[in-house]
Parts: C-alpha cells; structure tokens; sequence
C-alpha cells in the first residue's frame, strides 16, 4: 500500500514492535514525531516467545521463519523490509498510519494559497498564511532594516580615500640639457649644477636655469 501523507513530507519509523511517524514542515522541515502505538502482533509474539516458541510464532505471524527480526529487539523494519510482515501487522500499520495523521494535522497548518503544510514557526497567524507567502511585518522591516545598513555601508566604504600618496615616481630634470639628472648636485649626463640659484638682489633661491628671480624679478 502506497501511503499519502497530509503533507508531503514525512518519515515512517514503525517497527515490528509497534508503529510511530514523524510527519515534517513544508517549509523548514521541522517535525512532529506522533506517539509511539505498541503492536498488537508484536505483544502477542512476545508471549509466545515466553513460551518458549519464538520463531515458530514469527513464522505463523509473518508468514516464513526467515524474516529474522526479533520481536523484543523492536529491529527496524521500514520501506521495503514491510512486505515481510504479515497481513495481520499490515492493517495495524494502516490503521495506525490514519490515527498518527489526525494526530499530527493538529500541529501544522494548510496555508490556503500555496496548499504546504507548515508547523506554528511558519505560520503568520495574523494574515493566515504560511511566512513565505505572507512574511512577518516586523520580520520583513527587520531584514529590509539589515540589508539597506549594508548597503549604505559599502557605498561608504566604496567612497572613503584610503590611499593619498602618489603612484608616479618623481624624476628630475637638467635643465641644461633636458635629461634626466639623477639624484646628485649635478646632472649626470651633462654634469651641469642642480643646485638652487641664489639671487643677488634678494637673496631667493631658485631652480636652476630660471632666468628671472622669482620673488624680485631681478635677472639671474
């Protein structure tokens, strides 16, 4: 028998010993495990087995000896492992699978526009609606909040000068023959002086080969 869950999403933990679901949110997957059912197959193979007639109870229950699952261990026997049970553990399981949804519809919501089953976290109680379809007010405003600081943060950061240097290298050039001077007093090509000239009329200092003075005018 192909089970259809209330939603989509659940898990089917029965065992020989008894039957038990955990039935998951449509949205963020929590779960809502439903109480334990002790089988009634299963209590009566433990009797049996005080008798002294385990596996021949297990065999008549089951319908072969060789399903190899002890009763008292509660093995796990989920998926494909049910169609070893009997006919008789098979109804149970239906029937309990029935009890265990009605028992679990009461901890999660339908949300009437996208049809998901979701758990009390994801339902807006206000709109009647799951959180994805219908947010939180003060949520969304938070996460809207977060979002716009961040993005004045890195415009901010984007227009913020961290670097006031200069990326060209300063060169000096003779101005007698227009190369390059070097670092020295004279220039290393032409050896012509790269000293300040002093004025003679004022005193200022000024680049070499400027041919007026630069405070007085006066003629260098």
């Amino acid at each position: 028998m192909t089970m259809q869950g209330f939603t989509k999403n659940f898990n089917d933990n029965s065992t020989e010993a008894g039957f038990q679901f955990t039935f998951l949110c449509d949205n963020c997957r929590d779960g809502y495990k439903t109480k334990f059912a002790e089988s009634k197959t299963a209590s009566r193979a433990k009797m049996l087995k005080t008798a002294g007639g385990l596996f021949s109870a297990v065999a008549q229950l089951a319908g072969k000896s060789s399903i190899g699952y002890g009763v008292d261990r509660g093995v796990d026997v989920v998926g494909g492992r049910f169609s070893g049970m009997s006919p008789e553990w098979q109804k149970e399981h239906d029937e309990a699978f029935e009890k265990a949804q009605n028992e679990g519809r009461g901890n999660f919501h339908k949300c009437p526009n996208c049809t998901n089953w979701v758990c009390e976290t994801c339902w807006n109680e206000q709109e009647e609606l799951c959180v994805k379809c219908a947010p939180r007010e003060n949520v969304a405003i938070a996460s809207a909040t977060a979002r716009a600081k961040v993005t004045q943060m890195e415009k901010r950061a984007s227009e913020t000068k961290l670097f006031t240097g200069e990326l060209g290298s300063k060169v000096t050039v003779c101005p007698k023959c227009g190369k390059p001077a070097g670092k020295g007093k004279f220039c290393a090509n032409c050896g012509g002086p790269m000293s300040m000239m002093k004025c003679g009329k004022c005193g200022a200092a000024n680049p070499p080969g400027t041919k007026f003075c630069g405070e007085c005018g006066k003629k260098l």
